[in-house]
């Protein structure tokens, strides 16, 4: 049990921010000392960036968290976090993610601070009238991730790659979508309406949302793996085997999604689902064998 401030914080969401990442993993820097501080930083900025918003969102949705079967037991929702401590932590956590961000930009990379600064309007923007509006509400959630890649490409100075920007969109956005089908899925628990878009959701609408998604995440990053750009930057295009890995992954989530009803909160899922845990262990080790241990096609 953590104390109801650290709580409200959802560090366990914080794995999401490990996109941030994902630019220096897949770039000739992942063994510089320097590109990992200065990622890690982004890492941290973006931690507490999303922090703020969570607490932003609580502080505003309390009413209809109250009504929800799960998210009743929220630190501000349950009342075991005032209001007033809540907006006093929201300050500080901005005022943190200001701090590291701009700790990256005095490396050099002057134009990083634009990501986080980017990822708070659009959040605050969904927080305050976005997040009521049908689709739009789960494409929000798909652009901060997306935004996080880029900002890991900024931090490190280095290009994003185009088609791993489309993976992460529609991978983010396939996820969001089967989280609005959980919650679609245990309306019937709840004492009242828990989202304002919920009434516009149908389970026929979201199935023919998901399943095209999880396609489209599959395809670009296959596309990423024999990209010329791929090609160039690591001089081998043996990422490709590592295409089976990431289908497994997205057939597995397909699979506890409508066989197993989850898919609410996919940061606690990746954590508790041990196949999904073994496949992400033998994803990593693959790349850097791939990449680090038989560089080159001869």
């Amino acid at each position: 049990m953590l104390p109801p401030f650290v709580e409200a914080l959802r560090p366990h969401q914080w794995v999401k921010n490990l996109l941030v990442l994902v630019p220096l993993l897949f770039t000739k820097r992942a063994f510089e000392m320097a590109a990992w501080a200065e990622a890690l930083m982004a890492f941290g900025a973006f931690c507490f960036a999303a922090s703020s918003i969570y607490l932003l969102n609580d502080i505003g949705d309390r009413e209809e968290d109250a009504r929800h079967p799960k998210k009743r037991l929220r630190p501000i929702a349950s009342g075991r976090l005032p209001v007033g401590a809540a907006w006093l932590l929201c300050a500080a956590t901005i005022t943190l993610a200001g701090g590291l961000a701009l700790g990256v930009a005095h490396q050099g990379t002057y134009w990083f601070i634009s990501w986080p600064a980017a990822y708070l309007v659009l959040n605050i923007a969904y927080s305050y009238g976005l997040k009521r509006l049908v689709i739009i509400d789960c494409m929000c959630i798909a652009l901060g991730f997306q935004l996080r890649v880029q900002a890991g490409a900024a931090a490190i100075d280095v290009p994003a790659s185009r088609w791993l920007l489309m993976c992460t969109f529609f991978f983010a956005l396939f996820l969001a979508f089967c989280k609005r089908y959980e919650e679609l899925a245990r309306q019937s628990e709840a004492t009242g309406q828990t989202r304002a878009t919920m009434s516009d959701y149908t389970t026929a609408f979201l199935n023919m949302l998901i399943g095209p998604l999880a396609a489209l995440s599959i395809f670009s990053y296959a596309m990423y793996t024999v990209s010329p750009e791929t090609r160039e930057t690591h001089h081998t295009d043996r990422l490709m085997y590592t295409v089976p890995i990431v289908t497994y992954g997205v057939f597995r989530y397909l699979f506890l999604v409508y066989r197993k009803s989850e898919g609410g909160d996919p940061a606690r899922l990746l954590f508790r689902d041990v196949p999904l845990i073994l496949s992400g262990l033998v994803y990593a080790v693959a790349v850097v064998v791939l990449l680090r241990v038989m560089p080159g096609n001869g």
